[in-house]
């Protein structure tokens, strides 16, 4: 009897020395976004991004090693469901990074969200999450979707041009730019054209246009559309003006160049931005990868240090998930875009710019900063949500 109390001592002391030894297991990060097909080369500035982070961070959060675990959602909704499945079931990840495109998100949103895991966007933002359906459980450290379109109805506003046609991919963030062009944009819209996710020929759009003569063409055609609709565009020897988010950017303008010099976007950065921490990425990641980063980089970078402020304000103790979500609020880290918050509902407060595509004396092509059109901007949906 004596032996059998023994051991059940050892066996309780055992289990207390074992307990902060399972408090320093990995931190698992899963990282959901598309590296395959005509979008592939968003996803992977994003897991780049997310990784040169990650290396700069030591490869720690809180003293606890960091694993991140990469899945390709392959833009398909079903099949990315299976896959963060897997990220939750199979690898129990503490956080999930993703996607891209906000068809993927609208699909794992909820699977995320009620397993009471962390769902972070580096890109994706759309309003459905952004007003009463807020959730404690979900963060963006991009934009709302319509901002970046709210930018470039200004502009065209501003700038007097009376008749525009706007041509966009007919899915949920396609429809939310257009939304965020009429914001502001109080001209005529001669025509607006929805053409099914990945179209890659845009003859007829671009017959349309030339029929029209608009004063302005406005476009949301992220990754291999976009460098379709780049390409075609110089080659019909079109002239109207393009203001477009999304078309021409650091992902799309390896493959574009020169035909995509001159044309204007809305972003809320850009690689020439001039603050220290950003010149500081912008050349690890030039050094680290070969290609001039994109937003998408860049906001995974700032994921990434988003995440590990939250993971030393609760000293590695992810436990607490109320804690955690109270700490990813504050966003306590420095930006690369410099100044940075959360409203309310999870999505930022920060600054948009009209940006211009340049071709670098080095010869590398980047978009670059021509005016600031929005300061300390939060998105009109924040009102909705019922968080505080």
């Amino acid at each position: 009897m004596k032996q059998v109390t023994m051991w059940a001592g050892l066996a309780a002391l055992l289990s207390v020395a074992i307990t902060p030894a399972n408090a320093q297991e990995k931190i698992k990060i899963g990282v959901l976004v598309t590296t395959s097909g005509p979008a592939a080369a968003l996803g992977q500035q994003v897991r780049d991004g997310f990784a040169l982070a990650i290396k700069d961070l030591g490869g720690k959060m809180a003293g606890r090693d960091v694993e991140v675990v990469n899945a390709d959602d392959e833009l398909k909704p079903d099949g990315a469901v299976v896959k963060v499945r897997g990220l939750l079931e199979r690898d129990k990840v503490d956080f999930v990074v993703g996607p891209i495109f906000s068809n993927i998100l609208l699909a794992i949103h909820r699977p995320v969200t009620d397993s009471k895991t962390f769902l972070i966007s580096p890109n994706a933002g759309p309003s459905s999450y952004a007003g009463k359906e807020c959730n404690p459980f979900f963060y963006v450290t991009s934009y709302q979707n319509d901002q970046v379109h709210e930018i470039l109805g200004k502009v065209a506003q501003d700038r007097g041009y009376k008749r525009v046609y706007l041509l966009v991919p007919n899915y949920q963030a396609g429809r939310d730019s257009v939304a965020g062009f009429k914001l502001d944009y109080k001209g005529e819209v001669v025509e607006e054209s929805y053409t099914p996710l990945n179209t890659l020929d845009f003859q007829p759009e671009l017959s349309k246009i030339a029929s029209l003569k608009p004063d302005a063409l406005f476009t949301f055609m992220p990754g291999g559309m976009g460098v379709n609709l780049v390409k075609q565009y110089k080659q019909a020897g079109a002239t109207v003006p393009v203001l477009s988010a999304f078309t021409v950017d650091e992902s799309t303008l390896p493959a574009q160049q020169d035909a995509a010099v001159g044309m204007f976007g809305g972003a809320n950065w850009a690689p020439n931005l001039d603050n220290p921490q950003n010149k500081k990425f912008v050349a690890a990641y030039e050094a680290a990868f070969g290609g001039v980063p994109g937003t998408y980089a860049m906001q995974a970078y700032d994921t990434a240090l988003l995440i590990d402020s939250a993971v030393r304000a609760v000293k590695g103790d992810l436990a607490n998930k109320d804690a955690v979500a109270a700490a990813l609020k504050k966003a306590e880290f420095t930006s690369l875009r410099g100044q940075f918050k959360f409203n309310n509902n999870g999505y930022p407060i920060q600054d948009f710019y009209l940006t211009k595509v340049a071709k670098r004396p080095d010869g590398k092509f980047q978009t670059e900063v021509v005016e600031k059109v929005f300061s300390n901007y939060g998105d009109r949906y924040a009102k909705d949500c019922a968080a505080k």
